[in-house]
């Protein structure tokens, strides 16, 4: 790799793990984890989630997840959904107490990230996800081939 592109790279990861920083002190700030805060955005998203829908989407360990949606559990903050589960994948949603410690946290971390969208406008945003979904696929193309 010539010099140019290797700095791009770099400054390409240093901005993904940047924002992904940001996230996780904003959680600190707020008294929970980063994997914590996941289980929220998700559920903030879909209404529900599950351990194989966050690990999918943000390529995390099985155990960890087990691990935060258990302790959510044993918080209760989180209560077992049948009708949004499927087959031996459990989905949970938000309990009353889950519904009342949330609230405060997502007008915090929506305020957050709707000042972001006001400050770089959403044309913007929306060619860097799709820039980054695309890079993302590159990644895993090129990965993929590599192991054959």
């Amino acid at each position: 790799m010539n010099k140019e592109s290797l700095k791009v790279v770099n400054d390409i990861n240093r901005a993904i793990i940047k924002a992904r920083g940001i996230y996780s002190e904003w959680s600190a700030r707020h008294g929970i984890s980063y994997h914590e805060m996941l289980v929220l955005y998700t559920i903030r998203e879909f209404g529900f989630c599950t351990q194989k829908q966050i690990c999918d989407s943000y390529l995390l360990p099985r155990q960890t997840m087990n691990n935060v949606i258990t302790r959510m559990r044993k918080d209760g903050l989180l209560e077992y959904s049948s009708v949004h589960s499927i087959g031996r994948e459990k989905a949970f949603v938000l309990s009353e107490k889950g519904t009342g410690y949330i609230a405060p946290l997502l007008a915090s971390l929506e305020g957050m990230e709707t000042g972001a969208l006001e400050l770089l406008g959403d044309e913007r945003l929306a060619m860097l996800t799709g820039l980054l979904s695309d890079y993302n696929k590159a990644l895993c193309t090129v990965m993929e081939e590599q192991q054959e």
